[in-house]
């Protein structure tokens, strides 16, 4: 099941190790399957508010993407990043093929009424 390495950077700022960081980090998820899904675009918020930058890196599944963020390629280059910007980073699993939200709502009624 897909896995995915979710970034919101508060402050994002030009410096030159964030440009080191950005010209580095591909090197270090590639050999875990990952590959952008979001870089770099501009947002637009709809609800509540998101400032700052997005950044979505995919993975085929949770080990790769827990194997990626531990790696010592990854850790090397971090404080490249983490010196410059503040930011909240978050790995999540996907959905598996065929997931129907129908059945988590089933499942939430089900519990609210053996609770109730």
């Amino acid at each position: 099941m897909t896995a995915y390495a979710i970034a919101r950077l508060h402050n994002p700022t030009a410096h030159p190790e964030v440009a080191e960081y950005i010209e580095r980090i591909s090197g270090t998820f590639t050999p875990y399957g990952g590959h952008f899904l979001v870089h770099g675009a501009a947002h637009e918020v709809t609800e509540g508010r998101w400032p700052g930058a997005v950044v979505m890196i995919g993975f085929p599944g949770m080990d790769a993407a827990r194997a990626w963020w531990d790696s010592a390629a990854y850790q090397e280059i971090a404080p490249l990043r983490s010196r410059h910007m503040d930011g909240d980073i978050i790995l999540v699993p996907g959905v598996p093929q065929g997931y129907d939200p129908a059945d988590t709502a089933r499942a939430m009624r089900a519990g609210l009424e053996a609770a109730g």
